[in-house]
């Protein structure tokens, strides 16, 4: 039951944080938000932009590979209580995903695009942390991986947490800090990265 459970977890994800938001997007500013990946093939930045797809694939693959018997469950972490807080943290991952979104208005986009400037947002859960939406991901990402705790969710959870660490490092804070100059810098001394006061850049 478990596997369904996350296939269930995974397609309400993907509804929410990219279909919905997607279309919400899409009335308000006439763009979907996608941007797409950067950098030259099997640069930094492109690993960045193919992994993070590549991470929720392979999450996704996880329950359906578990259902057709193709993969088990690490033993040790199959009990109940293991598997009941993967569950309630998919949950609130994916509540804490459509939340952020939802802070973030217009200014919401996958991706970087060098010849726009959105809004610095800077309020909200954006005070607490400058990434909560890629916090959320990882959030839900690891709730799955401990519902399902089978090698190719592990892995896939690995793969997303590298693909993330390496968008936010190398292509989104150098984007940032080009259009946003001193507002940015400011931003980043003094809000954390993916959780309150961890990861603040040194004045």
């Amino acid at each position: 039951m478990t596997a369904w459970w996350a296939l269930a977890l995974y397609l309400i994800f993907a509804a929410l944080g990219f279909g919905w938001r997607s279309w919400r997007q899409h009335r308000a500013t006439g763009s979907t938000g996608f941007r797409g990946t950067t950098g030259r093939p099997g640069s930094l930045e492109w690993i960045a932009g193919v992994g993070f797809p590549v991470g929720i694939a392979i999450g996704v693959a996880a329950p359906l590979l578990q259902l057709a018997d193709l993969v088990a469950p690490v033993t040790s972490l199959t009990s109940g209580l293991i598997q009941g807080i993967g569950l309630v943290t998919a949950l609130a991952g994916i509540a804490a995903t459509v939340y952020a979104q939802n802070e973030m208005g217009d200014s919401w986009r996958i991706g970087v695009d060098d010849t726009e400037t959105t809004t610095l947002v800077r309020t909200g859960v954006f005070g607490l942390v400058r990434n909560p939406i890629f916090t959320a991901m990882l959030l839900f990402s690891a709730g799955i991986t401990l519902l399902i705790p089978n090698p190719v969710s592990i892995a896939g959870f690995v793969v997303l947490l590298t693909a993330i660490e390496l968008q936010v490092r190398i292509v989104e804070e150098p984007y940032l800090a080009r259009v946003h100059g001193s507002d940015y810098k400011a931003y980043l001394t003094g809000v954390g990265r993916f959780a309150p006061g961890i990861g603040r850049a040194r004045a």
